[in-house]
């Protein structure tokens, strides 16, 4: 079973925050210290493996597949109770 993953920001990522808000910052200092959260958390991101990628999109091919048989379906019941209703079949 995997380990759960605490997704919470580093504790000196956020001491150091609280202290850069809490003093008066100008417009620059707080996009510098949004970009320096991007990037902390950006350190976070873990890339799959190639097993888990083919399985990944197997999934979502399979359940595309599955949605387009489903869409493809209630077409056909609806195509086929407009002609049933209105009597002339759309070409």
């Amino acid at each position: 079973m995997t380990d759960k993953v605490v997704d919470e920001p580093g504790e000196e990522l956020v001491a150091s925050a609280k202290q850069k808000r809490a003093e008066k910052k100008t417009f620059f200092g707080r996009i510098i210290l949004f970009i320096q959260q991007v990037i902390a958390e950006l350190k976070k991101v873990v890339t799959p493996t190639r097993k888990e990628l083919l399985t990944f999109t197997g999934v979502v091919l399979v359940f595309v597949l599955i949605m387009m048989g489903i869409v493809w379906v209630l077409d056909q019941v609806f195509s086929f109770l407009v002609v049933f209703v209105f009597g002339t079949p759309v070409l």
